[in-house]
């Protein structure tokens, strides 16, 4: 969408990133596990659960970045913390996230204000594994080793992330409900670009105040 419908949505010291003229939102559906604190060990209840995300891709100084406008998560603990520590917009939501073969069928309720927010969808890949070339859409929206959060008090703030190129397959998905682009007055139209991948282990560094 044009980059100028999401720029109310960014805090200032951030630029909206498009690509060949067009800004994009992502809506990533996942499952998290081995969340832990190192060398902490993983705790069964709190270290494994699904996590949906609404981002943007933006930038500061040269530096590109994705900045998450909602996150839902099925673990009050980790959402409690996420906000505390990392000034994420995580919410509380009932989710659900069973494989059926090669597919994954997704759904969320939020449970947090705005309550009732849903989202369901089956999804699965396509294509063999690749990896995405420089210079390419798919690039500029998977290849980003930072995140961006803005603190209650209006601090920026950037996360470094390390992670290997992402393993991309191309994809299907039926969408059934999609309500979360609902409270950030933004709706699409069109299909959407679609990736998959199976797996990708993350390291995420503290938050550093972004100068």
């Amino acid at each position: 969408m044009p980059a100028e419908r999401l720029r109310p949505l960014v805090p200032p010291g951030l630029t909206v990133q498009t690509f060949d003229g067009t800004a994009w939102v992502g809506i990533v559906p996942f499952r998290m596990a081995g969340i832990m604190r190192r060398p902490l060990p993983d705790l069964p209840w709190v270290s494994a659960f699904p996590e949906l995300n609404v981002r943007l891709y933006v930038e500061r100084d040269g530096k590109p970045g994705v900045l998450f406008l909602s996150l839902d998560a099925a673990n009050p603990l980790a959402v409690w913390a996420a906000r505390r520590f990392f000034h994420l917009p995580y919410t509380h939501a009932r989710m659900a996230c069973e494989a059926e073969g090669d597919a994954i069928r997704y759904r969320s309720e939020r449970l947090d204000a705005p309550r009732g927010l849903f989202f369901e969808g089956m999804y699965a890949p396509t294509s063999e594994v690749y990896h995405a070339a420089p210079g390419t859409l798919e690039h500029h929206l998977t290849e980003r080793y930072c995140l961006y959060a803005q603190s209650p008090q209006g601090t920026l703030y950037r996360g470094e992330i390390h992670h290997a190129p992402w393993p991309l397959q191309r994809a299907e998905a039926e969408i059934r409900h999609n309500e979360l682009l609902r409270p950030f007055g933004l709706s699409v139209e069109g299909a959407p670009l679609l990736h998959f991948a199976r797996r990708i282990d993350v390291i995420v560094w503290p938050l550093e105040q972004a100068r």
